[in-house]
């Protein structure tokens, strides 16, 4: 098919001081431009929605990706060819990669942009349970938090992207009991009915401590952490000796552009002579080959279950952000653009 003449973009043009407002964002068509030798036009399908791209909109952006004003917001996103110039990309194919928020973007074979999509994965997936969030989830857990069969797992954003991943690979590494925290009755209800969690808890509790004590008797092995703050101290009180907490995210405070205090419960670590550790999932990126296809094996055998919350409309994208920000989502966040 023929180069479209135009495409509608969403440009990130302001850094936010708290939470992103529609005024850091701006909506406009411009023309594509020519496909030079090398390049591929990729008509974007679907976008992630994840906490890192608070941090890539702060100056100076995060894990060396900033968002440019002036520019489509940084997302992830997966897309089918339709124009190619480029040995590497052939019109048809489905891939994934940096493609931002637009409805066409161009790729370059040599620059790596983009991998393809496993045959039979749909975008969602591709950028869910087979992607990014699968991806943390597995190394993020099996890698940094090992657990060892028979132990305690505590999951926070159980409910989220990774954290239902999390909570699921634990069971099938053999933890002993695996707990969540999430915030509302309809989550929680999700994480024991059919994700197989034996506890989930209503993180905004006050009497959280105490809870934590009931569903967690034998103390916490591994704490995989999406959201830092008070949790992360209540997770430090209740570790066991050579216990491990995986930093996985710190989303409670990304809408605060401020460094907030440290924990008060760090001398755990010192106590129960325990490992924090800050994970990345790009550190993997040479071995995300390793965990897709065991990835597949478990979803396919109902091992591993995902969910995805939809918001349809590329305009609505800075809404989505919004949404995930404030947890007002069920497992994996997409815009259908």
């Amino acid at each position: 098919m023929p180069s479209p003449a135009t495409n509608l973009r969403v440009l990130f043009v302001r850094h936010p001081e708290a939470e992103p407002t529609d005024d850091c964002f701006s909506v406009e068509s411009a023309p594509v431009g020519e496909i030079t030798d090398g390049e591929a036009l990729v008509r974007v399908s679907h976008l992630s929605v994840d906490p890192a791209q608070r941090i890539w909109m702060n100056p100076g952006g995060a894990y060396e990706v900033s968002a440019r004003p002036g520019a489509p917001m940084l997302s992830l996103g997966v897309g089918e060819a339709v124009f190619s110039r480029c040995a590497a990309y052939a019109v048809g194919d489905h891939v994934s990669g940096m493609l931002g928020w637009q409805q066409y973007a161009v790729i370059d074979a040599a620059a790596r942009r983009a991998a393809p999509v496993p045959s039979g994965v749909s975008g969602p997936a591709a950028l869910g349970v087979f992607g990014m969030n699968g991806q943390t989830a597995y190394w993020g857990l099996l890698d940094v938090g090992r657990p060892v069969p028979g132990e305690t797992v505590l999951v926070s954003a159980a409910a989220g992207a990774t954290g239902s991943l999390v909570g699921q690979l634990a069971r099938i590494a053999g933890a002993g009991r695996v707990v969540g925290l999430a915030g509302s009755a309809e989550k929680r209800a999700w994480l024991l009915d059919e994700l197989g969690f034996d506890a989930a808890l209503d993180y905004r509790a006050v009497d959280l401590t105490e809870r934590l004590a009931q569903a967690c008797p034998n103390g916490i092995d591994v704490y995989f952490d999406n959201v830092g703050g008070p949790l992360l101290d209540s997770a430090l009180a209740r570790l066991n000796v050579r216990g491990r907490i995986v930093l996985c995210g710190a989303v409670s405070a990304y809408n605060d552009n401020a460094w907030g205090a440290g924990p008060a419960q760090y001398r755990q670590l010192i106590r129960k002579r325990a490992r924090m550790e800050g994970f990345i999932v790009m550190d993997y990126a040479h071995r995300y080959a390793e965990a897709l296809p065991r990835l597949r094996a478990w979803e396919a055998a109902g091992r591993l279950r995902h969910r995805e919350d939809v918001v349809d409309g590329l305009e609505n994208a800075p809404q989505a952000l919004r949404r995930l920000l404030n947890g007002d989502h069920f497992g994996k966040l997409v815009v259908a653009v």
